[in-house]
């Protein structure tokens, strides 16, 4: 619960006070922090004693936990995406508005 209020509490700040010019500072800052997460996480798995051993043992539950999420995210997104993101009827499709 914590991570979805700061996420919204980001949301609100970039939409309504982070200045605009500033959008590429900003994807580079947060390109260079996911970076630094994702090294650390594999420093922190890496320096296990039994990393291997669990890593073995872990690998098909691990696969399921990535795999399901990521085939429902994508099946919701398409549904959503037929839904909501229809082109008019009376202008060709690939034409511009």
């Amino acid at each position: 619960m914590d991570v979805l209020i700061v996420m919204c509490v980001g949301v609100l700040v970039g939409n309504r006070i982070f200045p605009r010019k500033a959008k590429g500072i900003n994807e580079k800052v947060q390109l260079i922090c996911t970076l630094l997460l994702i090294f650390s996480m594999g420093v922190t798995l890496g320096g296990r004693p039994n990393f291997l051993s669990e890593l073995a043992s872990l690998g098909l539950d691990s696969l399921l936990y990535c795999l399901i999420p990521t085939a429902l995210s994508v099946a919701i997104v398409y549904l959503l995406s037929k839904k909501f993101l229809q082109e008019p009827e009376d202008r060709p499709k690939g034409e511009e508005p």
